[in-house]
């Protein structure tokens, strides 16, 4: 789960903010949305019995403010790269995960539902009418 909390919260974010993480890592609006989404992952991991330290959410700062500055996630450059991603392996996932325990996602599934047409173009899911 800790690895989930940083890959959903992260790659989400990045896909939607679509350039390198050192253009938006110190944005505070941006930011707070990569905190919101991994405070949405902890809830669901809590919720289905998993504990995670109270200092997660401070460690996926940390993780994104040592990165590169170029560093953009190889799902993040799929989706923009119009190639299949694993959108629905991360953001997709926590959303059906949260509503099985009746947790609320909701930076998540707009991470998800915005991204999603996108992803089902890669996909050949997508018709134009």
């Amino acid at each position: 789960w800790s690895k989930f909390v940083n890959a959903v919260a992260y790659v989400g974010v990045a896909a939607l903010a679509r350039i390198p993480l050192g253009m938006w890592r110190n944005i505070p609006e941006t930011r707070d949305l990569a905190r919101r989404s991994a405070q949405e992952v902890i809830a669901v991991a809590r919720a289905r019995g998993v504990a995670l330290e109270d200092t997660m959410v401070q460690r996926l700062l940390d993780i994104l403010d040592s990165y590169p500055s170029t560093h953009l996630p190889s799902t993040a450059r799929d989706i923009l790269e119009g190639r299949p991603s694993e959108l629905s392996a991360l953001a997709g996932s926590l959303v059906r995960l949260g509503r099985e325990v009746s947790v609320a996602t909701p930076v998540n599934e707009f991470i998800y539902a915005a991204l999603l047409p996108q992803e089902m173009k890669a996909r050949g899911q997508a018709r134009q009418e």
